[in-house]
């Protein structure tokens, strides 16, 4: 079918195709920021369940280094803070890229339809 599309609407359906692309990366960055959010959380939360002066290790890589409970309280705060700050700027950008999406979407099937072909006095322009 694309090849018998005129031009306007097989751009406009290639514009589609792109902002369907970008959707699936956006929300596929959203759902690992969230993961990686709840799992922030998570460790936060048990974090206040353990005494202070326990010994604690973070992963650096492929080591587990010694810290202590205020370096690493501080670092899950950040890390929080910051994958919040993602996860609600992804989120802008989904809502964003489905709007653009929904409006591009409307276009073309008005052009499929018509209503968008040769402007007024095109095909289909009736008199009287």
């Amino acid at each position: 079918m694309q090849g018998n599309l005129p031009p306007e609407a097989q751009e406009k359906l290639e514009e589609l195709q792109d902002l369907q692309e970008k959707a699936q990366q956006v929300a596929a960055q959203k759902q690992q920021a969230e993961t990686q959010l709840q799992e922030a959380q998570t460790a936060l939360d048990e974090l206040e369940d353990i005494d202070e002066d326990a010994g604690m290790y973070r992963r650096v890589g492929e080591l587990l280094v010694q810290t202590e409970y205020d370096e690493a309280n501080d670092d899950l705060e950040e890390k929080v803070d910051s994958l919040e700050v993602r996860v609600e700027t992804l989120q802008k950008q989904e809502e964003r890229v489905q709007e653009q999406f929904e409006e591009l979407q409307t276009e073309l099937q008005n052009m499929l339809q018509g209503g968008g072909m040769g402007g007024p006095g095109g095909p289909g322009a009736g008199g009287a």
